[in-house]
């Protein structure tokens, strides 16, 4: 792998992290806690009453939406810079093929 694509990693990783804490945070708090009150409703056959276990089983749903959403965030962007690194070094690798066969013809 080269150092191209490993940069580009890692500023696509980066830039997901700042696009979920940018536009995933609050998907991931609905997101969580809505499929957990829809799970537990129907595991409980009906309305859900707000004890502290239910409540419990929210944080723990919201605490996964925002892991579950960070983390496609996350690597999308990785995948997405090793894609830009390699595009980028598969543009400028004849160019530096030719640089290297212009430096060998002078050496010789």
């Amino acid at each position: 792998m080269t150092q191209s694509m490993r940069i580009g990693r890692k500023i696509g990783a980066v830039i997901g992290a700042i696009v979920f804490l940018i536009f995933g945070v609050v998907p991931g708090f609905y997101f969580g806690s809505y499929g957990t009150v829809v799970v537990l409703s129907h595991l409980m056959g009906g309305p859900v009453e707000p004890n502290i276990l239910v409540r419990m089983l929210v944080v723990v749903g919201i605490l996964l939406g925002l892991f579950c959403i960070g983390s496609v965030s996350i690597v999308l962007g990785a995948l997405f810079g090793t894609v830009v690194g390699y595009l980028t070094e598969a543009v400028s690798a004849p160019s530096k093929a030719k640089e290297l066969a212009a430096a060998k013809a002078e050496n010789k």
